[in-house]
């Protein structure tokens, strides 16, 4: 790896958004974190609309629990927990899965083109799950319509953010991604209320409720996302070879693709499990919401730290500590406390690797590789979109073939990730193999 100088150079510098610094600066080149000023008005603007964007659609989705253990109860009572779940690993691939996609219309035409259609497709969602009474019907509006939706939203959102921003780019996608964590903690308190106070035969319909929440948010977001990098049109497949020639690169997606693995059972299962050790429905209900709550802690404290220590040296340990905490925690957490600060806790990690990860992509993808930067990040979300698809039904196919065990499902979760965590310490090495460096 190439150290940066601090002599002076003649050779001018190119940003990722097409300003030149100065030929005669001191050479900063070398340093990622130190390429192009940060900030500015059009800058927060973007992050405060990414904010409400990730609200709205990834805090929904983080909230699915709160949907799997009322359609177990419900409408969908007679099918087993494994087959409800398809719906959410559904909407969790659909989302991950069109990354690929919308990362390179991202590059190519900016974030409003996408966003206005994605929102269109987000809200019609919302609406079609309120009327939805069959099983295809939830997958349809709930799995697929709402997965593409957030999409649509998620990766323009954060992309722009990384075209803004450089040395704290880590600080800015955290105060975007703790949307979600606020969203994840409210909608499901939400939605508890609102089956409880309109009984059963109104209990989905009020979805729409979302729906209305879900479009002012993103008019807003619509509004105030912008990017700072001119457009970039390519011809060629959709998976361009040429980044797997990047191991670091490499390395960061196979790593992703073991935590995405076992990442969401616990928002999958949590309450299940809570209920199946004795707690009401009502309070497995708010565990969820104590699950998401850690994660805005998550999502915000730690890209904070990442820009002075490393973004590597952060989401490295948050991904082993993911692993470590179901293993030696969650599979003996049985007490109404014990559950909550397990579910804190993961929330808390799961948050932290959440938004560590497009930081850690942008950080590999310095100078001209910033220009696809919204490639790079649908092409591993893309990749990663299959654990994650695959995640919550095995989860659930363990958990009915140990008749009813939780531990089987608990060790793939933590297994998962801490092979994870091994590749993505991998990566790290790989960028700087020195222990103290700030990677």
């Amino acid at each position: 790896m190439t150290h940066p100088s601090h002599d002076e150079t003649d050779t001018a510098t190119s940003c990722g958004d097409g300003r030149t610094l100065s030929s005669k600066a001191p050479s900063l080149a070398g340093d990622p974190l130190r390429r192009c000023p940060d900030g500015g008005v059009d800058a927060w603007l973007t992050v405060l609309g990414a904010f409400l964007a990730l609200f709205c659609t990834f805090g929904q989705l983080n909230a699915f629990g709160t949907f799997q253990t009322w359609y177990a109860e419900h409408q969908l009572h007679d099918l087993p927990p494994s087959t409800i779940s398809w719906i959410g690993s559904l909407q969790l691939w659909i989302f991950f899965f069109s990354g690929g996609f919308i990362g390179r219309w991202f590059d190519a035409y900016g974030p409003r083109i996408i966003m206005i259609p994605g929102t269109l497709i987000l809200v019609f969602s919302i609406m079609m799950t309120s009327l939805a009474t069959q099983y295809y019907q939830y997958i349809l509006a709930q799995g697929i319509a709402f997965g593409l939706g957030v999409g649509m939203i998620f990766y323009p959102s954060l992309s722009a953010i990384s075209t803004h921003f450089s040395r704290y780019r880590g600080t800015a996608l955290g105060v975007a991604f703790t949307g979600s964590g606020v969203g994840g903690m409210v909608y499901p308190i939400m939605f508890k209320q609102l089956f409880d106070t309109v009984g059963f035969a109104w209990a989905v319909r009020i979805l729409t409720v979302s729906g209305f929440i879900s479009l002012a948010c993103c008019i807003v977001a619509v509004c105030t996302v912008t990017t700072s990098q001119p457009p970039v049109r390519r011809e060629g497949p959709l998976l361009d070879s040429s980044h797997f020639r990047d191991v670091p690169f490499v390395l960061v997606i196979s790593g992703s693709v073991f935590v995405c693995l076992g990442l969401f059972i616990p928002f999958f299962y949590i309450a299940d499990y809570a209920q199946d050790h004795g707690l009401s429905a009502n309070t497995a209900f708010y565990i969820i919401s104590a699950l998401n709550g850690g994660g805005i802690i998550g999502r915000l404290a730690p890209p904070l730290v990442s820009d002075v220590v490393g973004r590597f040296n952060v989401i490295t340990p948050c991904a082993f500590l993911l692993g470590m905490s179901a293993l030696v925690f969650w599979i003996f957490a049985k007490t109404l406390v014990s559950i909550l600060l397990f579910a804190i806790l993961y929330g808390f990690l799961s948050g932290a690797f959440i938004a560590m990860l497009i930081p850690c992509v942008a950080q590999i993808s310095e100078g001209e590789k910033l220009k696809e930067i919204g490639t790079r990040i649908g092409m591993l979300y893309s990749i990663v979109s299959f654990a994650a698809l695959a995640g919550g039904p095995a989860a659930g196919a363990i958990l009915k073939a140990n008749n009813g065990s939780y531990h089987g499902m608990i060790i793939l979760c933590g297994v998962a990730n801490l092979v994870g965590s091994l590749f993505m310490l991998w990566a790290r090495f790989r960028l700087d193999s020195r222990l103290l460096t700030r990677v």
